[in-house]
């Protein structure tokens, strides 16, 4: 149900769609209401004032500020009053109290499905926050079928809220231990551990936050890289494989980097080139896929991420605490200047 309502990607970061938006019935009728006002107002033309030639852009803001600016219903009032001729916008705009009723009763069910989900989820919970700013993008039609299936997408969300809850000492602790892939001496204050797939997309978007941060924040913060190749990515596991094996040399921030520059090109042919151009000792790399010598760590890699609610890349957490965005440098950022000023 999470897919059906408040689509995710496997994080946020991670694969979802929004619908586009659509005229409903509503501004079909609307349409031909101020149409008919239209030719009404033509046959008076000689007694009417003069109309400002803003006054559908007018009407529109208007519009939008009972609905939402991000809501389905104003991009499709902008999208139909940019063909109206302004005398129409104009004599909406003399009866707007009737249009914005109209829109709000339209809309009840969107409000009737944010207190209930609220009043399940605690009103002060980042979940309920997370629902009252997203159903405001949704259509009608999409708040009707959420709450026709309201316990379901409450167990979701539930399950959404635990995740995001920071993690406790024991499972904090299991995120850095036995670590090796590493950046950042082990006394910094701000830890940051990413779990990441080197076939994701999104993963590359993260390693590249992942860079400029390191950049910015040299040894105040710890990195650690913890793997956790999607099964639906045929050459992830092996390739985080070859990732450990170039860590066993030293390698493995560079091997990193060119794997995420060439996400396309992860077959074996491409990952001994790779490890050529890194100066890696060639028949110990090829050994080690040969023989699958990381496979088991990179299982157990997997396995570390289950226990923490890990169930798509890219996934971070920030001194236990999941974090919204790994893409956003400039959010990431702030985190770790709030947890750097109290002192972790």
């Amino acid at each position: 149900m999470w897919a059906t309502g408040f689509a995710k990607d496997i994080p946020v970061t991670q694969h979802s769609s929004v619908g586009q938006p659509r005229v409903s019935a509503l501004f079909a009728s609307f349409v031909a209401l101020t149409a008919a006002v239209l030719i009404v107002g033509c046959n008076q033309a000689a007694n009417k004032p003069k109309v400002s030639p803003k006054a559908c852009e007018d009407y529109a803001k208007r519009l939008c500020t009972e609905t939402g600016d991000t809501s389905p219903e104003c991009a499709s009032l902008k999208s139909t009053l940019e063909i109206m001729p302004p005398e129409a916008c104009a004599a909406g705009l003399a009866d707007v109290a009737f249009t914005t009723k109209k829109l709000g009763e339209k809309r009840k069910v969107c409000d009737e499905l944010v207190t209930k989900l609220c009043a399940e989820l605690g009103t002060e919970t980042a979940t309920c926050k997370m629902v009252t700013e997203k159903t405001k993008e949704f259509p009608p039609d999409r708040c009707n079928t959420m709450m026709e299936h309201f316990t379901e997408v409450v167990a979701d969300l539930k399950r959404q809220e635990e995740k995001n809850k920071p993690l406790d000492a024991a499972k904090l602790a299991s995120l850095s231990a036995g670590a090796t892939t590493v950046f950042g001496p082990e006394a910094a204050k701000v830890v940051l551990v990413e779990f990441s797939d080197f076939q994701c997309p999104f993963c590359s978007r993260a390693a590249t936050a992942t860079q400029e941060l390191k950049k910015k924040y040299g040894d105040k913060v710890r990195f650690v890289f913890r793997q956790f190749p999607l099964s639906f990515h045929d050459k992830a596991h092996v390739a985080a494989e070859a990732s450990m094996a170039a860590n066993a040399e030293g390698k493995f921030w560079e091997f990193h980097d060119k794997l995420f520059e060439n996400q396309q090109s992860l077959d074996r042919e491409s990952l001994e080139k790779f490890a050529q151009e890194l100066g890696l000792n060639m028949a110990n790399f090829k050994k080690a896929l040969d023989e699958k010598t990381y496979a088991a760590a990179v299982d157990a890699e997997l396995a570390l991420g289950g226990t923490v609610g890990v169930d798509g890349t890219p996934t971070m957490f920030l001194n236990g605490k999941r974090v919204g965005n790994p893409t956003d440098v400039a959010a990431i950022s702030a985190d770790i200047d709030a947890a750097l000023a109290a002192g972790g």
